[in-house]
């Protein structure tokens, strides 16, 4: 809850400081890092601070979290937090940390807003930090306790590397010591940690797109510019060891039995895949449609997998957008324009954030409630996060 004596000073400083986060965030990481560099060292990812990403997601998260706390005292934004509590999760973020980010950040805001804040103002913007630090500690705590160990982190082995479409790589991998395996649900995913040419190890999130009781199954599209998915590819074989998380992500398969729509784009179909496989697995005989969009034909990742698990599945079907067009399918861009929504659907998103907010307005358009509307996002963006 924002006090009475903040919520004014909140209201009054939110459009300059909102302005302003920005280069606060740019600030706080360079005053972080350079005080704690052991923090790149998997941790922090060294092509988000370089391109900026990072950046903006603090300042996003914050200036998200004042607004909705200035709209509703009393309320904290779920949808926004739990998408960073498990985030934070698969990072094993401690509760300790928040006083590191705390220290500097406070001095990254002393720093650019020196012309006009005031200790009244330090202290408000404080509040709203530790509202913010309080509750993701909270729903973190949570989520640590429902794990099958005090581990976040373990080391599985490779047993399986098998290329996916034209540019992307499966992954199967088994636990490499005793530490006890947490289940995954279906559309969840997991920090994968690899050391790089220079030593420095780095983390990125993965969907699984299959795997069982005892395995992690994970496939990465190639980015060439990339620092995580060059080493993946090229250097990492079966026998070697990668460090992976828990499965985290509050973007899962409901548990009720109405109709559903997995909407992907591109390496976005491996959660859609995670999702159909369990479907299978279960026996499931709700409705759903698949829809699919690649490039072309020959690089969809899961194309065999996906298309197996639609055929098993008594009520499932499959639509395919290509923008080299192939016979039998749809040319250019996906579009719910002609496609058939079930009243009592639920969407699932996955894919670039242009084809995401796309998708997610023509659902609405539909008549799709917002809330029966999911999406996954990786990476630092953070855009609907309050929606």
């Amino acid at each position: 809850m924002l006090s009475a004596q903040s919520l004014p000073l909140i209201e009054a400083t939110l459009p300059l400081v909102g302005e302003r986060m920005p280069q606060i965030a740019r600030n706080f990481y360079k005053r972080m890092l350079t005080a704690h560099p052991e923090l790149f060292d998997g941790l922090f990812s060294r092509s988000n601070q370089k391109n900026g990403t990072q950046q903006q997601a603090l300042a996003g998260s914050i200036a998200v979290f004042a607004t909705h706390m200035v709209q509703n005292p009393d309320i904290t934004p779920e949808a926004m937090l739990s998408r960073i509590a498990h985030k934070h999760v698969s990072l094993d973020i401690q509760p300790e940390q928040y006083d590191i980010v705390y220290k500097y950040l406070f001095e990254g805001i002393a720093d650019e807003l020196s012309d006009v804040i005031t200790a009244e103002i330090a202290a408000a913007w404080t509040e709203v930090y530790w509202l913010m630090a309080h509750a993701l500690i909270k729903m973190e705590k949570g989520l640590y306790a429902g794990l099958a160990s005090d581990k976040p982190l373990a080391p599985w082995t490779v047993v399986k590397k098998q290329a996916a479409g034209t540019d992307a790589v499966t992954f199967t991998l088994e636990p490499a010591d005793d530490t006890p395996v947490t289940p995954a649900l279906p559309g969840q995913y997991v920090s994968v940690t690899a050391t790089m040419p220079d030593g420095i190890r780095q983390v990125r999130q993965y969907s699984l797109s299959a795997g069982t009781a005892t395995t992690r199954v994970f496939t990465t599209k190639l980015d060439a510019d990339g620092e995580v998915s060059p080493v993946l590819h090229r250097d990492v074989q079966v026998g070697d060891t990668l460090i992976l998380s828990v499965p985290c992500g509050d973007i899962t398969l409901d548990t009720g039995t109405g109709p559903l729509i997995l909407a992907s784009a591109g390496i976005g179909c491996t959660p859609s895949a995670s999702i159909l496989r369990s479907l299978v697995d279960t026996g499931s005989k709700r409705e759903v449609l698949v829809l699919h969009a690649e490039s072309n034909l020959e690089r969809w990742a899961l194309r065999d997998q996906m298309n197996e698990d639609v055929a098993l599945l008594e009520a499932a079907e499959l639509e395919l957008w290509l923008e080299i067009p192939s016979a039998g399918h749809h040319e250019g861009f996906m579009s719910l324009e002609n496609v058939t929504i079930p009243e009592d659907a639920s969407v699932y998103l996955c894919g670039p954030l242009p084809f995401m907010r796309s998708l997610r307005a023509q659902a609405l358009q539909s008549g799709v409630p917002a809330e029966r509307i999911h999406y996954e996002i990786f990476g630092p963006d953070l855009w609907l996060a309050n929606a």
